[in-house]
């Protein structure tokens, strides 16, 4: 063995020992609540993505889309008749193509109506919640009981929130928060949203 493999070797013998800690130090078992923020794109895809794993695991899932809905999205169209998934559209398009705040705040509370069920179904493996944290940017969901649901959902249940900004109750019992920030995006370059890529 030459001294480069031999130094190669030896490096990672040390990190397989760094790793091989802190995987026997993370014994506990449980549901996580996952936040995806930021102002670049993709929190959503993320999460769909993180949806397609736990299916393929044999996972039930369920999903609330909480502003998309004037258009049907690809991922809508993809897993809404699967089997393992409870796909729910309650929003009616953004809040600035509505412009009738009365009814973005009733499609809200549809919305979460529905999501406290599903908070308090143990058949259910992972939740998305697209898009959630919107309502409370815009006043139309209180954080509070919201929080109270996703602390006394069932102990395995994993939870993914999206949306550009997060209250700070849900950072706070958060597990994992994920940014995604934009550094460059086409629409800026008066490239056209498509399907498949925007929705």
């Amino acid at each position: 063995m030459s001294n480069e493999q031999e130094k190669h070797q030896l490096k990672m013998q040390k990190r397989k020992e760094v790793l091989d800690a802190k995987i026997a130090k993370a014994t506990e078992e449980r549901g996580v609540l996952i936040l995806m923020k930021g102002n670049g794109k993709g929190k959503s895809s993320s999460a769909f993505g993180t949806l397609a794993r736990a299916i393929g695991h044999g996972q039930k899932g369920g999903v609330i889309q909480f502003i998309k809905g004037r258009k049907h999205t690809g991922e809508f169209l993809f897993f809404k008749n699967h089997p393992q998934i409870d796909f729910n559209v309650m929003g009616h398009g953004f809040t600035w193509e509505t412009q009738d705040k009365q009814k973005d705040i009733e499609a809200a509370q549809k919305a979460w109506e529905k999501a406290q069920l599903m908070l308090k179904d143990p058949d259910l493996n992972i939740l998305i919640f697209d898009e959630l944290s919107y309502m409370f940017k815009y006043g139309y969901l209180d954080v509070v009981p919201v929080v109270e649901a996703l602390r006394n959902r069932p102990a395995h249940q994993n939870v993914i929130i999206t949306g550009r900004t997060m209250a700070i109750e849900l950072q706070d019992i958060a597990d994992t928060i994920s940014i995604v920030q934009d550094e460059k995006h086409a629409f800026r370059q008066g490239v056209k949203a498509q399907a498949g890529i925007e929705w």
